[in-house]
């Protein structure tokens, strides 16, 4: 699904990483939630492209999603 993004527990202590980088997702998206460009972005990490930006943020994206588990009623008095 993520072809782009890669975790391996022995680069960056298995933080989700562009592949072939050691730079984190959480790096990428924290930038671009301050205000960063995808220039400037690349202009900072040259070995980045836009597709590796935009997999970080569907990559992120995809964590937000939320997980819904249907709980049974309690019978009251329980």
């Amino acid at each position: 699904m993520f072809d782009r993004i890669s975790i391996n527990p022995s680069i960056c202590h298995g933080h989700a990483c562009i592949k072939g980088t050691r730079i984190p997702v959480h790096q990428i998206v924290g930038m671009l939630a301050n205000g960063d460009t995808f220039e400037s972005l690349m202009k900072a990490y040259p070995n980045i492209t836009k597709e590796d930006i935009r997999a970080c943020l569907e990559y992120a994206s995809s964590l937000t999603e939320e997980q819904i588990t249907p709980i049974e009623e309690v019978p009251s008095g329980v």
